[in-house]
């Protein structure tokens, strides 16, 4: 479970998680397990030398908005397209918990 300044925006039965170097496992979740009606398309955009170029997205939360904090690769390099399309969270940015069986992730 994903959730922003306390709000559930994703449930996801079915993350695929990633791990990588210095990082956190990452989990990535389908469109369908998010509350896309409250997302709102950034101008941001990142590149990875392992994973692509990544497209972002802000949470809106009612009259707040936290900035960045879900990117997905749309066309990910091959070795990882299976994350083709699925959404991640930046659970280290304020405001942003995530949840794996309960726990804190």
């Amino acid at each position: 479970m994903v959730r922003v300044k306390d709000v559930v925006v994703a449930t996801s039965s079915r993350p695929i998680v990633l791990t990588e170097t210095g990082c956190p496992p990452r989990y990535y979740l389908p469109s369908a397990d998010v509350k896309m009606d409250m997302l709102r398309s950034s101008t941001t955009t990142s590149h990875c030398p392992f994973k692509g170029d990544a497209a972002y997205w802000s949470v809106q939360i009612g009259d707040g908005v936290a900035e960045d904090v879900v990117w997905s690769y749309p066309e990910p390099f091959p070795r990882v397209k299976e994350i083709a399309g699925l959404l991640a969270f930046w659970a280290e940015k304020p405001g942003v918990t995530l949840e794996v069986n309960g726990q804190a992730a």
